[in-house]
């Protein structure tokens, strides 16, 4: 072989290495410019799609928390009924115990002294001492 031949055969190596090298460097440029639409593509649904959603969430848990809120106010009501009905009801039987007591003083036949007296209901029956 010559050496032109082998000079030409050099060329040529370098020329491919150096086309491939070129095609190399597109095909590469053209895979990060493909991955960099691609995320901006992402980042514009997001940025769309993602603000309504959460705006959305947002209102939702509000509104949970007032529902919450309210079920906590009406339950604190309830209690406070329940508690004003029930010191109303030891009330009343208390003064019904009262009014039992101060029959039992007035009635002759009642020793409402004794250490095991108990006010003596209507509906116990004759159980006088």
């Amino acid at each position: 072989m010559s050496t032109s031949t082998i000079v030409w055969i050099v060329v040529v190596v370098i020329v491919v290495i150096a086309l491939a090298a070129i095609i190399a460097g597109f095909a590469h440029r053209r895979r990060l410019e493909s991955k960099r639409s691609t995320a901006q593509s992402i980042r514009e649904e997001t940025t769309t799609s993602g603000a309504e959603q959460i705006a959305q969430t947002r209102v939702e848990a509000q509104e949970a928390e007032a529902r919450a809120a309210r079920a906590r106010l009406e339950a604190e009501r309830a209690e406070s009924q329940a508690a004003d009905a029930h010191r109303g009801s030891q009330v009343e039987e208390a003064k019904y115990e009262d009014r039992l007591r101060e029959a039992d003083r007035v009635d002759p036949d009642v020793d409402h002294r004794a250490e095991d007296y108990q006010p003596l209901r209507p509906t116990d029956g004759d159980r006088r001492a």
